[in-house]
């Protein structure tokens, strides 16, 4: 089923998005944190997913804000 949304519901949509992938990384950061050198696999995951998570943010803010993150080359 597809839904037809106006710009302000996909704005609203996309805002939920970023939030939501924010929060996951945080809580996978914590994870890593938690887990410490002991639990190698289990620790080298939650990385990966925070990683994976911190793309999906940097991907958003730029859609959301075009050019706010731009490093200097």
């Amino acid at each position: 089923m597809t839904d037809v949304v106006d710009s302000d519901e996909l704005l609203r949509r996309l805002q939920r998005a970023r939030a939501c992938a924010q929060q996951e990384e945080r809580a996978w950061r914590d994870r890593r944190e938690d887990l410490g050198a002991a639990d190698a696999d289990p620790a080298r995951d939650a990385v990966v997913r925070a990683l994976a998570y911190e793309t999906v943010v940097r991907v958003l803010d730029e859609i959301l804000t075009p050019g706010k993150h731009d490093e200097p080359n």
